[in-house]
């Protein structure tokens, strides 16, 4: 049944024909190559369909090239025991390897072949020559319809397909996402450091805003490097939101700290100098920032304060004769 979903998303993807290019541009490779891709998959996934599934040793299978998942063993016990007592129901797709090591490589079925590994039986697969393109539209696809990855999982995984030099909407349609969901998806594992996403794992139970929000704190100035936030992450904790959760809290701790004293120094005037005395007098002046304070000290020298006052025209009018 899932096949029979994969069958009709690929299908429904490879009917979206492109345009005839003209001809002076007919025989020039497309660049995006979506349609191409797409309706090769196709015709895989028709071929594939009609085959038999083989049993294979799990030490002849490698891992894929672009992998989709974090850890494939973690929550695996139910699966395992699942297949121990009413066998491997869905078969897995490997496709041939060149080169030493393994015959095959995994092209979607990780969590079945490990558990298989685990039950040290051979697994239920189908086989195709495929080349590295193929295979991760086929892998996306079947995923997708399963639902087994997690917000971070497809954000590495769209990552990884664009730096295969897939298109952004052959990105979309193979994950099934829209334009910006996919922005928002490649600006988290760009902006948040890798050992971070790696110490956090897969965390199946943290959706878009957690890690939005974790985005947004990476960004600061007063960010840590990534060593240190990894050291912010406990390793008490149990499970991936509560980690996310301390780290979260641990940095905007530090944005709150970060902030503090810029508002401190907004509010506090800078210190005033101590006033000068004139000698032989008791009368002190102190120059701030566009004043003149004077002070006296005794009642006789009140008054100069009034001639100061009475000749300030007279002061004025010479300091701008000079200055012209």
């Amino acid at each position: 049944m899932k096949r029979d979903l994969l069958a009709k998303s690929l299908q429904k993807m490879a009917e979206k024909k492109p345009e005839a290019p003209p001809p002076s541009v007919a025989a020039a490779p497309s660049k995006e190559g979506a349609p191409k891709s797409l309706l090769n998959m196709s015709d895989v996934l028709t071929q594939v369909a009609s085959q038999a599934a083989q049993d294979v040793d799990v030490s002849d299978i490698a891992d894929s090239e672009i992998s989709d998942r974090f850890d494939v063993t973690v929550g695996l016990d139910p699966l395992v025991e699942s297949i121990r007592n009413s066998g491997q129901e869905l078969p897995v797709m490997l496709r041939f390897r060149r080169g030493e090591g393994p015959r095959y490589e995994v092209v979607y079925g990780r969590r079945r072949i490990a558990a298989c590994r685990r039950l040290g039986i051979r697994v239920r697969a189908l086989i195709k020559e495929m080349n590295l393109r193929e295979a991760l539209v086929s892998q996306a696809l079947e995923n997708s319809a399963r639902l087994e990855r997690s917000f971070i999982e497809q954000a590495v995984f769209a990552t990884e397909l664009e730096k295969a030099e897939f298109s952004r909407t052959e990105i979309c349609e193979a994950l099934a996402v829209d334009k910006g969901t996919l922005s928002r998806l490649l600006s988290i594992v760009r902006d948040i450091p890798a050992g971070v996403v790696n110490r956090i794992g897969a965390a199946h139970d943290v959706g878009r805003r957690p890690w939005m929000e974790l985005r947004r704190l990476a960004l600061l100035e007063c960010a840590p490097s990534e060593d240190k936030m990894i050291a912010l992450i406990p390793d008490e904790a149990e499970g991936a939101p509560a980690r996310v959760n301390k780290l979260i809290e641990a940095l905007q701790e530090i944005e709150r700290r970060a902030a503090t004293p810029t508002r401190a120094a907004k509010s506090e005037s800078p210190p005033a100098p101590a006033p000068t005395q004139l000698p032989g007098s008791q009368v002190k002046y102190q120059v701030g920032k566009g004043k003149l304070t004077i002070q006296v000290g005794g009642k006789q020298e009140e008054e100069f304060i009034e001639f100061v006052k009475s000749n300030l025209s007279a002061l004025y009018e010479t300091w701008s004769k000079k200055g012209s």
